[in-house]
């Protein structure tokens, strides 16, 4: 009864949805998005657009979204959203930083994107435009993503920390402190196949169209990077994510080295009580805040 009452609120939340996407303007966008789409699909095979559309995806969303939590760094307005406001960005930090992600770029994960077509080709999925999911069906799918995905996160990268491995594998991930954009995969070769895993489980349980492979992997750098920005900047629209953790969350966790383990969500640092110290510093910031501004 409760699995019947479950699928009745999801279909009829479905076509809630779907009545008021009947009612929205056309997306200007979707013809041109249609238009290059069909002419992929037209000029490369399969093989090409999964791993090689699959990495260029990647790249570009990756330093991409990097781009202005780099520039930040030499705006002197935005210095008061940085959290950590005593420990700047190092030109030597931010290319060490780099010369690692193009190793874990090109010898970690693109043998892993080299398997995407294999992936498509047993389990059926379509490239067509046609079989594409609605917006509204693609959002719930990254969602859902995300969900699996934090979960996964939050028990490995908890254990991660565990005094007896910590040294050998999580270490270099926690090499910075106060935390940049750029740094978000900056991690030990086996980190990133561990807790990258966890991007691969909510593919196999909702991928039914290849583009659900890039919208997931462009929303979650979106989310990987802004946690890793160092930067709480006012009006971010992730913040409209329900329970979403957010950049202060992260960089507590980075700061502290304890709690705040998972990557999305605050659920389930909240449940398993990882999230005490963080509350306790943020009490403390608030008391601090009040009697500076007392004394003024």
């Amino acid at each position: 009864m409760a699995i019947n009452d479950s699928v009745n609120i999801l279909n009829s939340a479905y076509l809630a949805v779907e009545y008021i996407d009947s009612f929205l303007p056309d997306n200007p966008l979707q013809q041109p998005f249609k238009n290059a789409w069909n002419y992929m699909l037209d000029n490369y095979t399969k093989f090409q657009i999964a791993t090689w559309g699959s990495l260029i995806v990647h790249e570009v969303s990756y330093f991409l979204l990097c781009v202005p939590g780099f520039i930040f760094q030499f705006i002197p307005y935005m210095q008061k959203y940085k959290i950590q406001q005593d420990k700047p960005e190092t030109w030597e930090k931010q290319w060490k930083c780099f010369k690692t992600l193009l190793f874990n770029h090109f010898f970690i994960q693109l043998p892993l994107i080299c398997g995407t077509y294999y992936f498509t080709e047993y389990f059926n999925i379509p490239y067509e435009w046609d079989q594409m999911p609605r917006w509204y069906v693609l959002v719930a799918q990254c969602f859902g993503c995300a969900v699996i995905e934090d979960a996964w996160h939050y028990f490995l990268h908890r254990l991660l920390h565990h005094k007896r491995i910590y040294k050998y594998i999580h270490k270099v991930h926690h090499e910075f402190v106060s935390p940049f954009g750029m740094q978000a995969e900056y991690a030990h070769p086996l980190e990133t196949l561990i807790l990258g895993t966890g991007f691969f489980i909510g593919i196999v349980v909702f991928c039914n169209h290849v583009v659900l492979l890039w919208a997931w992997v462009i929303c979650r750098l979106m989310e990987t990077i802004d946690v890793h920005s160092g930067y709480d900047v006012p009006l971010n629209p992730l913040h409209l994510v329900p329970f979403y953790a957010g950049a202060r969350f992260h960089d507590f966790h980075h700061m502290n080295f304890i709690g705040n383990y998972a990557s999305t969500f605050t659920w389930w640092d909240r449940i398993f009580g990882t999230d005490s110290q963080f509350i306790a510093y943020q009490e403390k910031e608030k008391k601090k805040q009040y009697i500076t501004k007392k004394g003024n």
